[in-house]
Order: structure tokens, then C-alpha cells, then sequence
């Protein structure tokens, strides 16, 4: 039986029995966990490398990938205190984008061919243990006719609905 020399899914290194230097393997090794360990990057889709990163940024590489990142699109490029370090995307892996232009985070998933924005699928909002806010709720009709609701209070309804139905609370007509 073959020895392997590092891990299957990160090729993370693995010391051998009699290896010099196995302080070299065993912090390479660290270095790779400090960046597979709560992935974050600063871009999803960058060709280029930056002028000037600073240790510790990550970046997901475009498909359309140049210079020292040429042919490693859709790789995760970490900028480390030795230089450049790479790994390729595993399917299911996640990484949160603190994209400068954008005003949040972003989560991104990787399917096995491409980084796809992940979608958020929950069952509600909670607070406190109190379900705030659920799944869309039924149209509900805009006000007309009758003699009860005055002109004003039958104009706000309507912007309340069309707020409602605005932020998708609930069916549009």
C-alpha cells in the first residue's frame, strides 16, 4: 500500500516517518487549514491578482484568469507571508465575499463547476423565540367602494399594500 503524501480533498501535507525538516511540511499544512478555516475573500471573479494584497486576503479566480493565476480559474488564491497559496474548490464548499462594492457579505457555494451565490432558505424570522415573520402571505385587495373607509385612510392602505407586496410579505395581484 502507497504512503499518501498529503490529503485527499485539500491536499493538505502529511509529515513522513525519517522526513528532514518537517517543521516546512507541518506549517505549510497550517497555513493551508488558516485558509480553508472560515473562508472569506475579498472578490469572487477576479482575473488579475492585486498590485498589492495584504497577507491573509483571499480572492475566488475568475475562469478568465492571467498572470500568476493563469489556469486556476474558480481556485481560491490566499496572498500568505510565503507568497501565493492555492486551493482548489471542493463541491459544497462555501466562502463569504466582503466585497468592498457590496454593502454586505455575500455567501457563494461551489457546485462542482462554478461559484453560485447561495441562496438563503429559512423557515421564518425568530426573535426572542417568537416567529416574527413567516413565508408570503395571500393577496389582499385594495380598498374600494363603500362609505366606510374616507379618501385619505383608503390612500395610506393602499401604500401600506403596495409597500407589503413591495418587499414580497405578500402576493402581488
Amino acid at each position: 500500500m502507497a504512503v499518501a503524501l498529503s490529503s485527499d480533498r485539500f491536499a493538505l501535507p502529511f509529515l513522513a516517518a525519517g522526513q528532514a525538516q518537517k517543521e516546512i511540511t507541518h506549517n505549510e499544512a497550517l497555513t493551508l487549514i488558516d485558509v480553508l478555516l472560515h473562508m472569506r475573500a475579498e472578490e469572487v471573479g477576479r482575473s488579475v491578482p492585486p498590485e498589492h494584497p495584504v497577507v491573509g486576503q483571499c480572492w475566488v479566480i475568475a475562469e478568465d484568469s492571467s498572470g500568476e493565476w493563469n489556469g486556476k480559474g474558480n481556485w481560491l488564491a490566499c496572498y500568505t507571508s510565503g507568497g501565493w497559496r492555492f486551493v482548489a474548490p471542493q463541491p459544497g464548499m462555501r466562502i463569504t465575499s466582503v466585497d468592498a462594492s457590496e454593502s454586505t457579505g455575500r455567501f457563494w457555494i461551489y457546485d462542482g463547476a462554478q461559484w453560485v451565490l447561495c441562496p438563503a432558505q429559512m423557515d421564518g424570522l425568530y426573535i426572542g423565540g417568537k416567529h416574527i415573520l413567516g413565508g408570503q402571505g395571500a393577496h389582499i385587495s385594495v380598498p374600494a367602494g363603500g362609505t366606510v373607509i374616507d379618501v385619505e385612510a383608503r390612500s395610506k392602505l393602499t401604500q401600506i399594500l403596495a409597500l407589503l407586496e413591495g418587499h414580497g410579505l405578500i402576493e402581488a395581484e
